[in-house]
């Protein structure tokens, strides 16, 4: 069993604050323990004691969240929006979300993209997907009305000039007609489906690239992200990541 820590300590691994921050909510008493004002220095034990801050209970660092989801088209990768019909966050079920656990999205898809995002109240591991430097492929199939031409193709390998910068791809490929079925809407207009494969993050990067070679993207969905793939998840399914997939992604840059 871990030794009992302070509990600003325990409040900063739980992301709480910063440990200094934390220290702060305890002088002004806005931390209890077990329902009792919480005093400089106490000791606690995050796996048996209860913490909160203003009432708000707090998820211990080792009781974190790790949620898949299937995003649909027209919902909100953002925590809250007063302007949104619907985030991310309704669609996870009461029976799914730990109490007290702040869930965030990991990493963003516009409100008219579809497919895999991750959901979880860890912001260590989330940082280690979106950080740069630890290069994590996002795969996308993306449906276009007409099939690019070589030169089209060529400019999207080689990258394209926005305002961040050169955008690139790591893979651009046409999709097999399996790949394609699977997200083909038999309810829409028949797409011509490719598969591209990028570890830049940049906003909207993808329909950025396509429109600027004059190839509208018209549905876009996000089939895999490191080592894990969207699969068989409904439009709006969620299910808990297993501690295998949690443990691949934070080690793996890619599935390549």
């Amino acid at each position: 069993m871990p030794d009992p820590v302070r509990v600003q300590k325990a409040l900063a691994d739980a992301g709480v604050a910063s440990r200094r921050a934390a220290d702060s909510l305890v002088v002004e008493g806005r931390v209890t323990v077990n329902g009792e004002t919480a005093v400089t220095g106490q000791r606690v034990d995050p796996a048996v004691d209860a913490l909160a801050v203003d009432g708000r209970p707090i998820v211990p660092a080792g009781r974190r969240t790790y949620l898949v989801m299937n995003k649909p088209a027209g919902v909100t990768s953002t925590v809250s929006d007063r302007h949104a019909a619907s985030t991310v966050l309704d669609l996870v079920p009461d029976g799914v979300r730990r109490p007290g656990s702040r869930l965030f999205p990991v990493g963003r898809l516009d409100k008219d993209s579809e497919g895999l995002i991750l959901l979880t109240d860890d912001g260590d591991w989330a940082q280690h997907l979106l950080h740069p430097r630890y290069g994590m492929e996002r795969e996308y199939a993306v449906g276009l009305r007409r099939w690019i031409d070589e030169e089209q193709g060529r400019a999207l390998v080689e990258g394209v000039e926005l305002e961040e910068g050169v955008a690139t791809l790591v893979d651009l490929r046409p999709a097999t007609s399996v790949e394609a079925a699977r997200v083909q809407d038999p309810r829409g207009p028949e797409l011509t489906w490719y598969r591209a494969v990028l570890t830049q993050g940049w906003k909207r990067q993808l329909r950025r690239m396509f429109a600027a070679v004059g190839a509208p993207v018209e549905r876009l969905v996000r089939v895999r992200v490191g080592t894990l793939r969207l699969e068989s998840l409904a439009p709006g399914e969620v299910r808990t990541l297993t501690a295998a997939e949690r443990e691949r992604l934070a080690t793996t840059k890619s599935a390549r």
